[in-house]
């Protein structure tokens, strides 16, 4: 039995996040427990050691969501007891702050990522961080059915911009008003959809500056889509931006990459390990208006680059298709069961 911990909330309005995403996937191969769908922290960690513990006997594999932060330790205690139990166990580092994790506590690092079986990372950034410091990592990338993404050749190009994230100040959704105001001084057409729950009470502060602004009508926020709904959204979109400050590897721009959409994103995190530079994607400066207007007009200037960088990006992102990305989970999972 593989028992995966993370945070499984989306019930609550939150995102989903890739063990509701993974667990689906593995379970049609492997038993699974999966946990935990507790709103508050403290109860969604008992929750988690409460089942690791209830357990233990039948589980021979365990699966952690590793964030960099507050979450951090969960992964630790839960280590702690994966190692008292001998059950084997692997991170799976989802946070893109894990480089400042592995400066500022090396020793619970240490204790962590050399008594897992295997550390798993979804990208190729924290794959190098971790390798650099001496630690062995698999990687294997975020996935998505490729087939549910349906490719849109745009033949003309116009400052039509999509964002999809959770309203939160890391993600800086405050640039993308900024930038929609100044497209705004220069194209009539210009317009902006921003798709996405909030987490912080950055969506508050986000209407308050758009009002400031005034926006007006040029600027849509839906709050939280279904998949599908945001899938069918994007078709009305021509530019997609990420405006983040802190990133690893987003599946909301691997989507827009197989969508057809040119993506615009800051050169942070495992960004630029996603994003070849004006190949598949433009990566500009954090926290650059200017870089993000830039970059924007030089798609819309040029239909040959926009339509070069969709279809690059398109090809990238087949490799993460969930039929390609499956047999490294596999290979993982029955090497580790297996020994």
């Amino acid at each position: 039995m593989i028992y995966y911990a993370g945070n499984k909330l989306s019930k609550f309005g939150y995102t989903p996040t890739f063990i509701e995403t993974l667990t689906p996937k593995l379970s049609e191969h492997y038993e699974m427990i999966s946990v935990s769908e507790k709103e508050n922290k403290l109860l969604r960690l008992s929750d988690m050691v409460t089942s690791l513990i209830n357990n233990r006997k039948k589980i021979n594999f365990v699966l952690i969501d590793s964030y960099s932060v507050k979450a951090f330790w969960y992964t630790y205690i839960l280590a702690k007891l994966c190692i008292k139990f001998r059950i084997p166990y692997a991170p799976i580092l989802r946070g893109g702050g894990y480089p400042d994790r592995l400066e500022s506590s090396p020793e619970l690092c240490k204790y962590i990522f050399t008594n897992s079986a295997r550390n798993i990372s979804p990208s190729v950034y924290l794959q190098k961080h971790f390798e650099e410091k001496g630690y062995k990592v698999d990687y294997i990338p975020n996935f998505i059915p490729i087939e549910k993404y349906k490719f849109k050749k745009r033949n003309s190009v116009r400052p039509k911009l999509l964002w999809v994230r959770s309203f939160h100040e890391i993600y800086n959704p405050e640039l993308a008003l900024e930038i929609l105001k100044a497209l705004m001084e220069k194209y009539e057409d210009a317009e902006l959809c921003m798709v996405g729950p909030d987490k912080d009470g950055s969506l508050l502060t986000v209407k308050a500056k758009a009002k400031e602004l005034g926006l007006g009508d040029s600027l849509k926020i839906t709050g939280k889509l279904t998949k599908e709904e945001w899938l069918k959204l994007s078709e009305g979109y021509d530019i997609f931006i990420n405006t983040t400050n802190f990133d690893n590897h987003p599946v909301s721009v691997i989507e827009a990459m197989a969508l057809g959409l040119p993506v615009v994103s800051t050169n942070v995190g495992g960004l630029p390990f996603l994003i070849e530079n004006n190949k598949d994607g433009i990566l500009v400066n954090p926290g650059s208006k200017e870089e993000f207007v830039e970059s924007i007009e030089k798609i819309i200037s040029d239909d040959q680059t926009a339509s070069d960088l969709a279809l690059n990006a398109r090809k990238k992102v087949e490799e993460f298709d969930w039929e390609v990305v499956k047999h490294k989970w596999f290979d993982l999972i029955n090497s580790v069961t297996k020994n």
